[in-house]
């Protein structure tokens, strides 16, 4: 194995292969969410070519964010029992055939089938739980950086590859936009099975930071199925009021982040005059920001109370919302709402698997994220299918804006009664 020669070499040079794993989880994210992400740009080119309505595209995209999220919890258990490298690369199959398959496409039921289908499972199993896996088996110091950069990668990802895909849609056609997003897929898939390892233990390391001697081995799979394993989980943390405050929580942030905003701006945009390269490029600016957010949110899980850095997110993320609507929609306006919003794209993660894992342990925490992130999907679906059919139903998205914008308020508050401070206070000592 490739790996087996460079971890060594590396570790002469003072470098952990953990940052090599961390490095190929990045790309995957990248990759798989830019092939996720640019269908939103999409809508209107596809709509513009086969008449379909834009309620019923939007099912098609909302049925993609279900399924990216129902996949989560099992991702979590394959993961454990089939090892990083084979489940990334069935992940990374799925959704290039589903999206290959796109192109030839005519009726309504195949969009549901690739686009919603088939892109849905192929990019649930290299969601957030794949960073979550690689930051808790890799890493004792830094996880939370570790789970910043990784959260990063994923939500920049979606936003990363907009701009071109406007571009390449509205010269070449949606097809050729789609190309990019396949090729970095193609890449992240291939360097994953040639360099990625499970366990830092297959190569006589330790974890970062892990002060114990390395283990002789790495642990064995579980051996039962993988979907019961991720029901058992299930059923014992459905008793804890933690695990209920963070499954709401991440619902309404899905509700507000990739299924209204990332689904519907560029046509919200389009309804005020604004061309869709240029509402595609402040997509692509609030993915910049959030990159830089979203870091900075995992260094600051390390040091401080979860609960309130989760206060200030959802409650900075409502207002910025219920604010947008008195936008002028001028690229100099938009790109002061990029700015703040995309800060707080998706930095609610490290502390929301922060306090999973203070919750429930460091080796449930990733498969207990799992069911929450799936609460994330079904709130990104919800405003997905629900801001379509506003515009549909009331010829506006504003009353989908309005209401999410309400939800992270109530967030805010949920956000105070997970976890508590002793908790914090020995996540913190950990770091």
């Amino acid at each position: 194995m490739l790996s087996s020669l460079i971890a060594p070499a590396l570790a002469r040079r003072g470098i952990h292969y953990g940052w090599v794993m961390v490095a190929l989880t990045f790309l995957v994210a990248v990759s798989s969410a830019g092939a996720l992400g640019i269908l939103g740009a999409l809508l209107l080119p596809l709509q513009g070519e086969t008449g379909w309505d834009t309620a019923s595209i939007s099912g098609a995209l909302a049925l993609r964010l279900l399924l990216y999220g129902l996949m989560a919890p099992f991702a979590a258990a394959l993961l454990q029992r089939y090892g990083l490298r084979y489940t990334v690369a069935v992940a990374l199959a799925l959704v290039i055939i589903g999206c290959v398959a796109s192109m030839g496409m005519t009726q309504l039921w195949q969009l549901w089938l690739c686009w919603g289908v088939m892109a849905g499972l192929g990019t649930g199993m290299t969601a957030l739980v794949l960073g979550a896996t690689v930051a808790g088996r890799w890493f004792v110091r830094r996880r939370g950086l570790v789970l910043g950069l990784l959260t990063a990668a994923n939500a920049t990802g979606q936003l990363a590859f907009l701009p071109l895909a406007a571009w390449l849609a509205q010269n070449d056609g949606w097809r050729v936009a789609m190309i990019p997003g396949l090729a970095a897929c193609v890449l992240a898939g291939v360097l994953m099975l040639l360099f990625g390892r499970d366990h830092p233990a297959e190569l006589g390391l330790a974890a970062y930071g892990d002060t114990a001697a390395p283990a002789a081995a790495p642990p064995r799979p579980p051996a039962g199925n993988p979907v019961r394993t991720a029901f058992a989980t299930l059923a014992e943390a459905s008793g804890s009021r933690v695990f209920w405050i963070l499954f709401a929580t991440f619902l309404i942030c899905g509700l507000s982040t990739n299924g209204l905003v990332q689904t519907h701006f560029i046509p919200l945009c389009g309804d005020f005059g604004m061309a869709p390269v240029e509402a595609a490029s402040v997509l692509a600016l609030m993915g910049a920001f959030d990159f830089i957010g979203t870091i900075a949110s995992g260094w600051l899980s390390d040091r401080y109370d979860n609960r309130k850095l989760l206060f200030w997110y959802y409650g900075l993320r409502g207002l910025s919302l219920l604010a947008l609507p008195s936008s002028t929609f001028s690229l100099y306006g938009l790109s002061l709402f990029a700015v703040f919003y995309g800060l707080d794209w998706i930095a609610t993660v490290p502390p929301t698997v922060r306090l999973a894992g203070q919750a429930f342990g460091r080796d449930r925490a990733p498969l207990v994220f799992g069911w929450v992130f799936t609460a994330h999907q079904l709130g990104a679906a919800i405003a997905a299918a629900g801001a379509g059919l506003s515009r549909d139903a009331l010829a506006s998205y504003l009353p989908a804006f309005y209401i999410a914008g309400a939800a992270c308020l109530l967030a805010a508050l949920l956000a105070l009664g997970a976890g508590s401070k002793q908790r914090d206070a020995a996540i913190k000592g950990a770091a």
